[in-house]
């Protein structure tokens, strides 16, 4: 993709991802959701999963899996609102650009 993602907008992809199972999901799963929508790498989710905890949007535990811990990242309470918020400045955001990128015939 030619536009530039800032870390708003990465947040708010992540969380939303993160938000769809109520167990939540781990690593590998959400660079492989990010990635079917944006050309991203691993190394740059990994910040953003990290910025996510200390902010408190998202909270971690480790299960077993075939004999090895898996660490999964769940949304929090505090995280929800802050994707709510990033959902209305999306709209709102998109509405703007597509107004000014759509085509209109000019008298």
């Amino acid at each position: 993709m030619v536009f530039n993602t800032g870390s708003a907008l990465l947040d708010a992809i992540v969380l939303s991802v993160v938000s769809r199972d109520v167990n939540g999901t781990y690593g590998y799963r959400i660079t492989q959701e990010v990635r079917a929508v944006l050309d991203i790498s691993e190394s740059t989710l990994y910040p953003v999963l990290r910025r996510l905890l200390k902010d408190e949007c998202l909270e971690t535990y480790d299960m077993a899996i075939d004999g090895r811990n898996r660490r999964y990242y769940r949304i929090t309470e505090s995280g929800r609102l802050q994707l709510n918020l990033y959902r209305g400045e999306w709209n709102v955001y998109a509405q703007k650009i597509s107004g000014i990128l759509e085509e209109k015939d000019h008298e």
